[in-house]
Formats: structure tokens, sequence, C-alpha cells
């Protein structure tokens, strides 16, 4: 499930107290996914753009630098940025992913090709540079550029690790803070930066948005085996037919017998899936209760957020973020 789908009491708090900057972060997005020679680009952005998607990240960025007290222009600019670096990842990673669903909608790569997806996320990331350097500030690029350069690492990790049993919780957290946490940190580090915060509130939004993509993703990985299809916009199991390791799998391999094991190595490492293994991969992981300590993992994490706000001034944002960790791990409670 993304928060992306979902209208939920925190994020419609957030998008309301946000709603004007929001608007110009909208206007800025449609300006600058405009192609003049290539109509192709916005036809599959806007595709993408606009199939509900809430905007929480480019949020995180607006509501870092109000927080922190900003009264200048270029928070936009970042919102956009990391808008345009996400839209471009989703784009990738459906094609990597031989996607077929993204938010309950047909993917850009089905209904297009993969050569556009690949070519319009590329000029997504270069218009995401183009923003940047907009707002003069070295150190912001820096961390944005860091965050691309992290989320493709992530990616290219989970290729070789994602159907490999020898792969451990250490190997997945570097994955999932490569794939999802890197631009949720980003999204809020760069909020403080332009601020011109003090350094250990640019940290504390650094480990917020860390902690907070950290959670999500667990989340979002547990729900693949728990979740309704229209809620969480693909298919329940659709990571298991994809042979990923992801939490929930990977501390049931640990914990696994000689014949549990060879039915991992068969379903994952072999991917010689048969009628009724996503039931007994179900069972195998209620079994050793791994679905519930997954759960506790997320809301370690979420907590961890929360107490990274702490450092940060008393603001009614400040409160909506708190309460947007809580909603994270909420929808597995």
């Amino acid at each position: 499930m993304s928060l992306d789908d979902a209208a939920t009491k925190p994020h419609d708090r957030l998008a309301d107290h946000l709603a004007g900057d929001m608007e110009r972060v909208n206007l800025l997005i449609r300006a600058r996914m405009a192609s003049q020679h290539a109509p192709r680009i916005p036809e599959v952005t806007a595709h993408l753009v606009e199939a509900g998607g809430k905007r929480l990240r480019p949020m995180l960025t607006l509501a870092a630098a109000r927080m922190c007290g900003y009264g200048g222009p270029y928070h936009v600019h970042l919102a956009a940025t990391v808008e345009f670096i996400h839209t471009a990842t989703l784009l990738h990673d459906d094609v990597v992913d031989e996607s077929t669903q993204r938010r309950g909608r047909p993917t850009a790569n089905l209904l297009w090709d993969n050569k556009s997806s690949v070519l319009v996320g590329d000029y997504l990331f270069a218009r995401s540079f183009q923003l940047m350097t907009e707002t003069g500030s070295m150190r912001v690029m820096g961390i944005l550029s860091n965050a691309s350069a992290v989320i493709a690492e992530g990616e290219v990790l989970q290729l070789t690790a994602a159907q490999d049993l020898a792969t451990d919780e250490a190997i997945y957290l570097q994955v999932i803070r490569g794939k999802t946490a890197a631009l949720f940190s980003a999204a809020t580090e760069v909020g403080g930066v332009i601020a011109g915060a003090p350094e250990d509130q640019v940290q504390a939004l650094h480990a917020y948005g860390d902690a907070l993509g950290i959670a999500f993703q667990i989340v979002d990985d547990l729900l693949d085996y728990g979740g309704l299809s229209e809620v969480i916009g693909k298919n329940v199991g659709d990571d298991f037919r994809e042979r990923k390791l992801t939490l929930p799998v990977i501390k049931a391999v640990a914990l696994a017998n000689a014949e549990e094991r060879a039915f991992w190595v068969r379903v994952i490492e072999k991917g010689d899936q048969r009628e009724g293994d996503l039931e007994q991969a179900l069972a195998l992981m209620t079994a050793h209760g791994t679905l519930q300590t997954t759960r506790a993992d997320a809301l370690d994490w979420a907590a961890k957020a929360k107490a990274a706000l702490e450092v940060l001034p008393p603001h009614p944002l400040r409160e909506m973020l708190a309460d947007l960790a809580d909603y994270v791990v909420a929808r597995v409670s």
C-alpha cells in the first residue's frame, strides 16, 4: 500500500495546511514536464501524475521548510524536484519489475512501451537536476544528487539480492533505505537546509525522513501478504510471485527447518511456483510469527521517526508529521 493511494486524516491535514504551496508545486510540475518536441513525455508523465497520487514526498519538503521558518520561494522548486525524482523511479521500477498495475491503473510501460517509460524517466531526472540548481545551494544539490545515486544503488542491490536466500535483514534494510527511505530523508533534510535551520534540526529532519521511509516500506511489504488489492493498488502476493525476498519472508527463511527451506528454495530461488504455494508461504510465515515481528519492526521505526521530531521547535506541522508516522503503521494494526 502507498499513502499516495488512500485518503488519510494526517495526510489531509498536512495537505490543507500546505494547500497554497502545493498549488505552486503542481503548477511548476506541469510547466516543467511539458516538451515542445516530444509530446509523449507529457502524455506518459501525466498518466502517472494524475493517477491519484497524494504527493507525500514533496509535502514533506514543504512541511520541513515551513516548520523551520522559511519564507522564500525555493521550497517549491525542491518539492517539485523530489516529485520528479519519485516519478522517474516509478517509471523505471515498473519496467524492471515488469509491472502491469500502479495505483490501480495500467502502468505506463503497459500502455506505451518499456522504451518510452525508461526515456521519460530519464527526462524527469534531468528536469529534477535543473530545478535543484535553481536554488543556488550546493548543499541542497549534494543531498538530492546523492539520494538519486543511492536510489539507483538500492535498486541494483535488490536485483542481486531479491532471489538469494542468503539475503539477510541487514541487506534488506540497505535495499529499502535505497529504494524508499533515501528520498524521504532527502525530502525532509533539504527543507531544513533551504530554511537555514540549525544543524541539529537538519539532522533531525533527515533522521525523521529515514525512519519514516523505512517504516513505510516495511509496512508496504507486509501488506503484500495481507492487504486488499483495491486498497494497496496492486495484486496481493505480487512480491511472492515476483520472488522478492521481503522482510516477512527473510524472517521465515531464517527460522526454517530443512523441509521449509527446500520450499523457499523452490519458490524463490528456482521460481518453480505452483498452485497453493502462496497459501503455503503464508502458513509458514504465520507459524513462525514473522508477520507479527515484521509489524513490530515497523512500529519501532515509526517510534524513531517521532522521537527525531522532538529536536524541532513546537509547531502544528511537527504534530502532523508525528501523526503521519503513526498512520503509516496504523495500516497494519
